[in-house]
């Protein structure tokens, strides 16, 4: 039985690196949040379904999002946000969950982004910074999905 316990841990483990590696080798990373704009938002909705397709959302690594909030969680979290619905007022961003920032917010989040990528120069973050002036633009608010 022990054995048997065994082979099984050892069948999945195996399989879960498989899964990993074949990510890693198409450049997705396993870690990602998921940024996209909500054409048409309805107050009082609960946005807690994962949906990044409906919303055009890009993705940006963990660990740009971790170092954000590691040098700039004064500033994010002076951003007026929500937790999956509008009943829920927060602040910055929900690390692991999902996050609506308003039009209202959204200068003030790109101006932290923008910021952010002074630093880092990453790619996604000037993925990231278009996606919010987007947002801006159209009066929309953006949704974020945590890992």
């Amino acid at each position: 039985m022990i054995l048997l316990i065994v082979v099984a841990l050892i069948c999945y483990t195996t399989s879960l690196i498989y899964c990993i590696k074949m990510d890693l080798s198409r450049g997705d990373t396993v870690a990602k949040h998921e940024f996209g704009i909500i054409d048409f938002f309805e107050e009082n909705k609960w946005y807690s379904d994962y949906e990044p397709e409906k919303y055009n959302c890009i993705s940006v690594n963990d660990d740009l999002i971790e170092e954000l909030i590691i040098k700039y969680n004064e500033e994010l979290m002076a951003i007026k946000t929500y937790f999956q619905v509008t009943t829920q007022a927060g602040n910055g961003l929900d690390y692991s969950g999902i996050t609506i920032i308003p039009p209202e917010s959204l200068k003030q989040f790109r101006d932290v982004i923008v910021k952010a990528n002074n630093r880092f120069k990453a790619k996604e973050f000037q993925l990231l910074t278009e996606k919010i002036t987007e947002a801006i633009r159209k009066n929309k608010y953006l949704i974020h999905y945590g890992i």
